[in-house]
């Protein structure tokens, strides 16, 4: 069995020049934990996790201790951080070696990575161009349906 014929071809996708506002705000409507980040030409880049988001804008352990070390101002450090981060770019949040698949290879291959690497959801890219993206729910769909 291929990975096109139990890929989605709707994956979640956020153009490069975006912020980090709109990245959350998909994360949130789409109600998946990551994004396909794509260039103008809908090439593949990489993809962005809520993971990076959230990772992105904790405090660090000396500025929560600079602060009292106390809950409450460890959460205001987080809240603080989350909107003077909103509006910029995350761009460098974004690694440059991703793990894609491609529509031709074997769902077997798909769900090897998925549980080595411990990823949710794969790019399936063809010449660059992302053409889905299939997920350990739709390997799981497919595999074990009855």
């Amino acid at each position: 069995m291929k990975v096109c014929e139990i890929m989605s071809h709707t994956a979640p996708r956020i153009p490069i020049k975006s912020t980090i506002r709109k990245a959350a705000e998909e994360i949130s409507t789409n109600q998946c934990s990551d994004l396909v980040v794509v260039d103008d030409e809908n090439n593949f880049i990489d993809v962005l996790s809520e993971g990076d988001l959230i990772r992105n804008i904790l405090p660090e352990l000396s500025m929560v201790m600079e602060e009292g070390g106390t809950l409450s101002s460890s959460y205001d450090l987080f809240m603080d951080a989350g909107k003077a981060n909103a509006e910029k770019g995350f761009e460098e949040l974004v690694l440059r070696d991703p793990i894609t698949i491609h529509p031709d290879d074997d769902v077997l291959k798909a769900a090897g990575l998925m549980v080595t690497k411990q990823i949710r959801r794969l790019p399936v890219v063809r010449n660059g161009k992302l053409v889905g993206s299939v997920s350990r729910a739709d390997v799981c769909r497919k595999v074990m349906a009855v």
